[in-house]
């Protein structure tokens, strides 16, 4: 799930299989399962121990998976990518997550 909010937030790639919420306040995002974040600089600190670090348009995480954001689409490593229009971000597996304010849901 981080990883669908790091996309939707420009932050990093996705796993989530289930309905989320998550909310951004400042730095901190917050997830309704429990997940949290916090980013410093160009560092996201993930509750579970891991991080994303993104440098230019690219992300690079503590797991050794990595995306490339090329304008409206993210290509990860893993084979996944995504592509946002508007306030929506679509996955090549089916899910979507959507912004709306400061609030990001993934279905």
């Amino acid at each position: 799930m981080r990883r669908l909010i790091a996309i939707a937030v420009s932050l990093a790639a996705a796993t989530a299989a289930r309905a989320e919420t998550c909310q951004v306040i400042g730095n901190q995002i917050i997830c309704d399962d429990g997940t949290s974040g916090q980013r410093i600089g160009n560092t996201t600190y993930w509750n579970d121990g891991s991080t994303s670090q993104q440098v230019g348009r690219f992300t690079y995480n503590s797991d050794g998976t990595s995306s490339q954001q090329l304008g409206n689409r993210t290509t990860s490593s893993d084979g996944s990518s995504s592509q946002t229009i508007g306030n929506t971000t679509y996955y090549s597996d089916g899910r979507t997550c959507r912004r709306i304010a400061n609030r990001i849901h993934c279905d």
